[in-house]
């Protein structure tokens, strides 16, 4: 009987061991099967991305773009960025250069990495010093970084003035001797990288150049000088340093067209005249008016004088006739009195 129960307590102990055991292979299965599922998903949401990448050498890890997917990077942008950067040869480093966490921070900052990427290929390939670190700050700021880029390696030409913005073709300025000339340039600048952040606009190069020119024909005596020799005017403008604390450098002004306007000053002296003719006549009118007032009151003086003589020579004979009653005085007759 003994022996019987030892048997059942073997047998329980086997199949107690066999049930741990189906349980230690379900669950490697499953977890098997996870992970395989898991394997299935990566490798059609980011074999493509992540064998490009490694076949590129760009460095881009396989936690890194599951992250992306959880941070809502796209990582396609991420992964050809670092491509591109690492065809032209730029720094991908993970400490120093462009490295993937800097490329999803400022995505996620709100820059355009794509732009960022190229505006660095191009200042590279012009041997002009620009880090991801600056880029990334004149993108975020606002400004065109490519554009820049381009404008600093191939510099533009802006009108003076700029019909677009101030809807004038030319601007005004007179010489010393009152001659009116019409004066169109035309700018050449390229961008000033480190000056880019901060900087002021186009507009305000544009503003700075119209004024010197306005500034420079007005110092000249003659308007003929200045049709004479046009690059004195822009000797003198760039000769001002213009383009100071803004994110432009100025390479050239050409006078690209001058007209010869009004005689603004004899029109001014004519103006004057007449003001001064008008003032003239003013003053004569106010004199001829006090010499109307004048004579009126005058007039009411001798009127007043006459009244108070008319006054007097009425108490004459008021006078006498008191004289008569108080006996101050005796009537006298011709021949009666002289005897």
């Amino acid at each position: 009987m003994s022996m019987d129960l030892a048997h059942v307590g073997d047998w329980a102990l086997i199949a107690q061991g066999m049930q741990i055991t189906s349980l230690i292979v379900m669950i490697l299965v499953f977890a098997g099967i996870v992970a395989l599922l898991f394997l299935i998903f990566f490798i059609a949401a980011y074999g493509k991305l992540w064998l490009q990448a490694w076949t590129s050498h760009a460095d881009v890890s396989i936690l890194s773009l599951v992250g992306m997917g959880f941070r809502n990077v796209d990582p396609r942008l991420i992964v050809r960025a670092k491509i591109m950067a690492t065809q032209a040869g730029l720094d991908i480093n993970r400490k120093t250069g462009i490295s993937t966490k800097r490329l999803e921070a400022h995505y996620l900052a709100g820059g355009n990495v794509a732009n960022v990427i190229h505006a660095i290929i191009a200042a590279h390939r012009a041997r002009i010093d620009l880090d991801f670190d600056r880029a990334a700050a004149i993108d975020l700021a606002g400004r065109d970084v490519l554009d820049a880029v381009r404008t600093s390696v191939q510099p533009k030409v802006i009108d003076c003035p700029d019909p677009r913005r101030s809807g004038k073709s030319k601007l005004s300025a007179i010489a010393k001797n009152g001659i009116e000339l019409r004066v169109r340039a035309r700018v050449t600048v390229r961008t000033n990288l480190a000056q880019l952040v901060g900087g002021a606009t186009e507009d305000t190069v544009i503003a700075r150049v119209g004024e010197g020119i306005i500034t420079a024909i007005g110092s000249a005596d003659d308007h003929k000088m200045v049709l004479e020799n046009p690059d004195h005017i822009s000797r003198a403008v760039l000769d001002r340093g213009l383009d100071s604390h803004t994110a432009f450098e100025i390479v050239s002004i050409d006078i690209a067209d001058i007209d010869v306007g009004d005689n603004i000053g004899a029109r001014l002296q004519a103006d004057q005249a007449e003001a001064d003719t008008r003032v003239a006549r003013a003053r004569a009118e106010q004199r001829r008016a006090e010499a109307v007032a004048a004579e009126q009151e005058n007039k009411v003086r001798v009127a007043e004088n006459r009244v108070q003589l008319l006054l007097a020579e009425a108490e004459v004979p008021r006078a006498m006739a008191d004289a008569f009653r108080k006996g101050h005085m005796v009537a006298e007759h011709g021949p009666q009195a002289s005897n």
